[in-house]
């Protein structure tokens, strides 16, 4: 059984033996149809950090994928036909809940996804900025008029073009981002006319179950919003069935191919990761770029489509560049997500222990220690620093061996 098995069945093994344990967070359930759905297949969602039970969260078995699925369908009817301004009404207040719960929805990221309070904070910003944007973009859906009198007999032809509402979309969702990569997912589906059944990730479900209710509570109609935490097998009826009109997925390019391959003829959006080196060119500002290089390469402890992953440093600059940013790396703050002072947390993915054996297998690291410029010739150096017991890893070229820099 693998480290993130055990977490995830909790409730049924370790949960049932601990019955004095108190989930910080509460109880959840599925939304369909605007009702937490209790199924008794109840999963413990346990902290990344210190391993205590976050939240005890019941999953949706077939039954309730069906259910979702079948309100999806029929609520189209009516988001189909909803005009502009009630739908940007709705997104408004959204985005305006959002904002006014900024700390409670940071106190349900920070400890699931064992998020950093200040993170976790901007996370809420953005995806209230998210819903507000989507307000006022669903008041811009415009069609075209095409004029057709290209031939003798097509005097005064004309081709109107209109944009409609695509139907029941499903979002599946990644563990790193659990409130603004869900709201990406939402507010678009909302701001079209659309139905939308999210999928969260296993490690993360209680903050897209918050924003369900924040979606209902703003008028959007009960049936036209689902949140269905699922074992993968159950899930595969969101991905293949044909009544769904989208397919939208966030996550790791081995599973996001593979979920295209099934989903038959409907649209598939992927967003699967980047590949984000940076270049510190002679003429740049140094310490500038080391501090946004510090931030970057070590938010979410690295697991970010858009973390910095590689850095390429001029020559020039290379020796002063260097130990800036390994001082600024060592400066980050390690430890409990839920104090205000902390900077880095550790991966949701590993236990702590876990990640640590294999780090110090894999690289050779000391168990002891901070950042560290693990090789100090100029080919390659690289910079770790312990976020609990796992390093992140990012590399340190010299500009000057990729490019020629006399032109």
């Amino acid at each position: 059984m693998t480290t993130i098995d055990q977490r995830l069945r909790g409730a049924t093994v370790q949960e049932r033996a601990q019955k004095t344990e108190t989930a910080e967070l509460g109880t959840f359930a599925p939304l369909i149809r605007g009702a937490a759905r209790q199924t008794g297949d109840d999963v413990a969602v346990r902290s990344p950090y210190d391993d205590r039970l976050v939240a005890v969260v019941h999953r949706a078995g077939p039954a309730e994928i069906e259910a979702a699925i079948a309100a999806a369908v029929e609520a189209f009817q009516e988001t189909r036909r909803l005009p502009s301004w009630q739908r940007e009404q709705i997104l408004g207040r959204i985005a305006v809940t959002i904002a006014n719960r900024k700390d409670e929805l940071s106190r349900t990221i920070a400890p699931e996804a064992a998020k950093p309070l200040k993170t976790a904070g901007l996370e809420v910003e953005r995806a209230s900025f998210t819903f507000k944007v989507a307000a006022e973009e669903a008041k811009r859906i415009y069609g075209e008029i095409i004029p057709l009198d290209w031939i003798p007999g097509t005097e005064r032809r004309v081709a109107h073009v209109r944009r409609i509402p695509l139907g029941p979309i499903v979002g599946i969702t990644p563990f790193n981002f659990p409130l603004m990569l869900v709201a990406h997912k939402v507010a678009p589906a909302l701001a079209a006319g659309n139905p939308i059944i999210i999928r969260p990730a296993s490690q993360t479900p209680v903050s897209s179950l918050k924003l369900a209710e924040i979606v209902l509570e703003a008028g959007w109609p009960e049936a036209a919003i689902a949140v269905v935490p699922s074992s993968t097998g159950d899930a595969a009826p969101l991905v293949e069935d044909p009544r769904l009109a989208m397919l939208t997925f966030t996550g790791s390019p081995a599973v996001g191919w593979a979920l295209r391959a099934r989903a038959g003829r409907k649209p598939v959006t992927l967003e699967l990761g980047g590949n984000a080196p940076v270049i510190v060119h002679a003429d740049a500002d140094a310490s500038y770029a080391a501090e946004r290089i510090a931030w970057g390469a070590t938010v979410q402890s690295g697991q970010s489509c858009i973390s910095v992953q590689r850095v390429y440093v001029h020559g020039s600059l290379w020796d002063s560049f260097v130990p800036d940013l390994v001082a600024r790396i060592d400066a980050l703050r390690t430890g409990d997500p839920l104090d205000p002072d902390t900077d880095v947390r550790p991966p949701p993915t590993e236990s702590r222990r876990g990640c640590r054996k294999r780090s110090t297998r894999a690289r050779g690291f000391s168990p002891a220690g901070p950042a560290r410029v693990v090789s100090t010739n100029r080919r390659s150096s690289r910079t770790s620093r312990r976020t609990c017991g796992c390093p992140v890893k990012r590399s340190l070229h010299p500009l000057s061996e990729w490019f020629d820099t006399t032109t």
